[in-house]
């Protein structure tokens, strides 16, 4: 093949499947890593692919920041499902942390306790979303809002998460990646993404299909410290690499 019919195949296959491999592409088309790579480097320079580490995608692998209004109508549906299955790890007068994100959001309004529940939150719309619950206290952390995730970050909330630990943090992501981890826009939102992490028992990644295969700004935690995840799909790769490591997986079609 010349460079052409070289390039043309290689649009097909990430067409097709969304991620090729480079070892894939040398040995379909019979040339060199080297080759293939000066070929996967023009075609992201012309806006027709997405190089990631070993291959290429039709996607952007790079999640950038946007305001909650705007993804709350993103994978609605698949939203309304990892919420129903986050809401039944629930019981009667736990005590929870919610992070950021329209994910989790979505997730507090499908709450209903039959009991007293606790609720440790950065984020203002979960809290909105808990008032109309009269057996649900909600504390609210303190510090800078941010504008794009209607949530607050900063040494304030963290320094008030030293008073409490909780059994279980359902928290939101934007990007996860086999080799990054869990991330999020925001560097300021992912030091208290640890700081939540270190003080709960138990670490749950509500996240749509998406964000797999995808990396954001700031990393949260790699895969160790992560206990469940729950999203609408878990490409192949994740899920053998999360059995592996002992990870709970739900899927919610």
């Amino acid at each position: 093949m010349n460079n052409v019919e070289r390039h043309q195949y290689i649009i097909k296959e990430v067409n097709q499947k969304g991620h090729v491999s480079v070892v894939e592409l040398c040995e379909s088309l019979s040339v060199s890593s080297v080759t293939i790579r000066k070929d996967l480097q023009f075609l992201e320079d012309s806006g027709l692919v997405y190089r990631t580490h070993g291959g290429v995608t039709k996607q952007n692998p790079y999640q950038t920041d946007r305001s909650v209004i705007e993804k709350e109508k993103l994978h609605e549906k698949e939203k309304i499902e990892i919420a129903k299955a986050a809401a039944k790890f629930i019981t009667a007068n736990d005590s929870i942390i919610i992070g950021s994100g329209t994910t989790t959001q979505f997730f507090a309004r499908q709450i209903a306790p039959q009991e007293q529940l606790t609720v440790v939150t950065s984020a203002l719309n979960v809290t909105l979303e808990l008032l109309k619950h009269a057996n649900v206290e909600v504390i609210q952390l303190g510090g800078s809002v941010r504008h794009t995730s209607s949530s607050v970050t900063g040494q304030y909330a963290m320094h008030i998460l030293d008073q409490f630990f909780c059994s279980k943090l359902f928290l939101g992501v934007d990007g996860i990646d086999l080799e990054y981890g869990i991330s999020t826009t925001n560097a300021q939102e992912a030091l208290l993404n640890q700081k939540m992490i270190s003080v709960a028992q138990q670490v749950i990644v509500l996240a749509d299909s998406s964000k797999f295969g995808r990396k954001s700004f700031g990393k949260i935690v790699d895969f160790s410290n992560i206990d469940v995840v729950i999203s609408d799909d878990i490409p192949k790769p994740f899920q053998e690499l999360f059995d592996a490591m002992g990870i709970q997986t739900i899927v919610c079609k």
